[in-house]
């Protein structure tokens, strides 16, 4: 028990802040989960699934996360197992009875010293209303990119001003109009519109002079 404990926790300490590799370890060991840390997505930071193949649940992270999208992305992932195996099929995938199991992994690490103070005041103030996810919580995502690496060819859609051109996914468009927590966006090659979440992250193009 304790050397499989030792192991998993030796394997999360390449993705999550010292502190916190035990807590994702016990919760491995505990569940028997099959977990599977994968190439980025550009769709989805993490999944979980009551069946893979060998039809046993399993759990996929980004291996790509900042540490600390990382740890919140995998704790929001073992609350969908824990809602799975307290509950089936019978629970919404993102309803009461999972923001129960979400609460109670987020309260384990609240309050623990070494998290960040930006990152706790994010948690704190979604901890009683919670999202779908943190791409859909506006204020605990921005606390979480904050933790990336600075890539200064990169920029979030918000930051960018109206009518700026951009590159997404080797698609090139014009910012429009914003609607709620995305913004309409015009594909130049295609003339479509399309809705780009503002925290996508861009590539700016310079208007030349």
């Amino acid at each position: 028990m304790v050397e499989k404990i030792t192991k998993y926790q030796r394997a999360f300490l390449r993705f999550v802040p010292s502190p916190f590799a035990e807590l994702l370890a016990e919760l491995l060991f505990e569940s028997g989960v099959h977990f599977k840390i994968v190439k980025g997505r550009k769709t989805k930071w993490g999944d979980f699934r009551p069946k893979n193949i060998k039809g046993k649940p399993q759990i996929t992270v980004n291996g790509d996360l900042n540490p600390y999208a990382f740890l919140i992305t995998t704790l929001h992932e073992f609350a969908h197992l824990q809602t799975f195996q307290q509950y089936g099929l019978h629970a919404a995938p993102h309803g009461v009875e999972w923001k129960r199991n979400f609460q109670a992994l987020i309260s384990r690490i609240i309050d623990h010293p070494e998290l960040p103070s930006s990152l706790r005041t994010a948690l704190n103030k979604s901890i009683n209303s919670l999202k779908a996810s943190s791409c859909t919580d506006i204020t605990l995502s921005r606390a979480l990119a904050s933790f990336d690496k600075v890539d200064t060819s990169v920029i979030t859609l918000e930051k960018l001003p109206k009518n700026s051109k951009f590159v997404l996914n080797n698609r090139t468009f014009q910012k429009g109009l914003k609607r709620r927590t995305r913004f309409e966006c015009l594909e130049l090659s295609s003339n479509q519109t399309y809705l780009v979440h503002l925290m996508a992250k861009v590539q700016y193009i310079e208007d030349e002079e």
